[in-house]
């Protein structure tokens, strides 16, 4: 797995990312917008997968999009992800956009490792995620949720659900009491991921 890191490598704080060949393009202005918005001190390590369907998806599951399925390859990913946060004196947390969001809400049923979660328009579609997050405990401090205004106008019936799906989400979060926000953008779910990422990460930093 290919790491890009960025920021101060002897910090205390790290933010983990999953990304693939198109995100290397702008994880750089993320990084800047994260700092632009906070004073924290921080490291952002940007992890490159290879099979973005197979490698970030919690099981197998249907192609949604075109003909390829989910290869359902989440458990070996995180495995990896551990590899690079084994440094127990550090704070990490986890975020992404899309299929990646979805990752990083998933790792943190997996694991307690990561204090906080910054889940940018995730792909909360994913057939079964609903009942996984109803039927177990999240590990984690604080999540933050967002999507964009448009995403569910689509006509894929799967995709279309993902307003209600997330409204679920945080509404199930916030009876467990985790510290959570949901937060609307406008525009359908290609616009601003750089943007809608940093803004993630910003309030899982500052979240009391």
């Amino acid at each position: 797995m290919e790491i890009m890191e960025y920021g101060n490598g002897s910090s205390d704080i790290v933010l983990v990312q999953m990304v693939d060949g198109h995100d290397h393009k702008i994880i750089e202005r993320e990084y800047e917008l994260i700092r632009e918005s906070t004073d924290v001190d921080f490291l952002l390590r940007a992890c490159a997968v290879s099979n973005w369907n197979a490698d970030l998806s919690p099981w197998k599951a249907p192609a949604v999009f075109g003909k390829e399925d989910f290869g359902g390859m989440a458990e070996e990913t995180l495995d990896a992800v551990l590899d690079i946060c084994a440094d127990n004196t550090k704070m990490y947390y986890i975020g992404g956009y899309s299929l990646a969001g979805l990752f990083a809400l998933w790792s943190a049923y997996r694991t307690d490792i990561f204090r906080g979660v910054a889940a940018a328009s995730p792909s909360i579609w994913f057939p079964g995620f609903s009942d996984h997050m109803a039927s177990h405990d999240i590990t984690c401090e604080r999540v933050y949720l967002s999507l964009g205004d448009r995403e569910a106008k689509v006509r894929n019936p799967v995709v279309a659900s993902v307003a209600g799906k997330i409204r679920e989400a945080y509404d199930l979060l916030r009876d467990r009491n985790i510290t959570c926000i949901l937060e609307w953008n406008e525009g359908n779910h290609f616009r601003e991921p750089d943007v809608r990422c940093a803004r993630a990460f910003s309030w899982v930093l500052q979240a009391d």
